[in-house]
């Protein structure tokens, strides 16, 4: 087991709702009522051979999870070049497909639980947060997902769905991240579709599940702000709840378009 003792700890930037740091070769996050299932969840990821996720090892002194470090680079908005390519658009559907097809036997304990409700039909346990900020590069090429708190046991279109979202993108004109015209998102999202061998049925239902999915988002925000959450309260004063509605409005305003480039 790594060291349980740091002398130093470095701060991590990313998704903006965990105070995480680096120590040596670990991270430390603070942990919920979902942990356990997490680390069986991780634990069972490295025993199925999947190597795109970091191993838990426990709780600290202090009660959080320790993880392994996955050294490489998570972007953070505006995206760097690398991590919008088409090749880092294959790779990613490629490494979902990969990590969704090893959670396919995952018996969750008796006792489980989840941040997220389970959806069903549950084929596999979603991530629940595929995006770029959630994904470690290694010369300029995704290798591991990171941040598994909200996974959940759901059907694979959820989180292709919202992968599909944040890689592509699939956002309206005046997102200020990355924009393209439609039709390059639909070239894209076709790319995306078959790196992931998405079947016929969920290529017809991906477009309105992308936008379903950021309807839900907005819910959380508000819910999660009304609870006294402040790092959510923060994302509402950003106005990215905004933003996520108007995305969502562009994807239905495109949908047939969008959704006959996957046929």
């Amino acid at each position: 087991m790594p060291d349980d003792h740091p002398s130093t700890e470095q701060l991590l930037t990313g998704g903006g709702v965990n105070h995480v740091v680096r120590s040596g070769s670990t991270v430390r996050r603070p942990t919920g009522d979902w942990t356990p299932t997490v680390h069986a969840l991780l634990d069972h990821l490295r025993a199925a051979g999947f190597t795109g996720s970091p191993r838990a090892h426990g709780l600290d002194a202090e009660g959080r999870e320790i993880l392994d470090f996955l050294p490489g680079q998570v972007p953070g908005y505006p995206l760097p070049a690398h991590a919008r390519s088409d090749a880092t658009l294959r790779a990613v559907g490629r490494l979902l497909r990969e990590y969704h097809d090893a959670t396919a036997g995952f018996a969750p304990p008796a006792d489980a639980r989840w941040y997220r409700p389970a959806s069903e039909p549950a084929e596999v346990v979603c991530h629940g947060d595929i995006a770029p900020y959630n994904c470690v590069f290694r010369d300029g090429e995704p290798v591991a997902f990171i941040d598994f708190d909200a996974a959940h046991p759901g059907p694979r279109i959820h989180d292709v769905g919202y992968a599909a979202y944040r890689f592509v993108p699939l956002t309206a004109p005046d997102n200020p991240d990355f924009t393209l015209s439609v039709g390059e998102q639909a070239r894209r999202l076709r790319l995306f579709a078959d790196a992931y061998r998405l079947a016929a049925g969920d290529r017809a239902a991906l477009v309105r599940t992308a936008a379903e999915r950021l309807d839900q988002l907005v819910r959380h925000l508000h819910q999660q702000a009304a609870q006294g959450n402040a790092a959510f309260a923060g994302h509402l004063a950003a106005g990215h709840d905004s933003l996520y509605r108007r995305d969502a409005a562009h994807l239905r305003r495109h949908a047939a378009r969008l959704t006959a480039a996957l046929a």
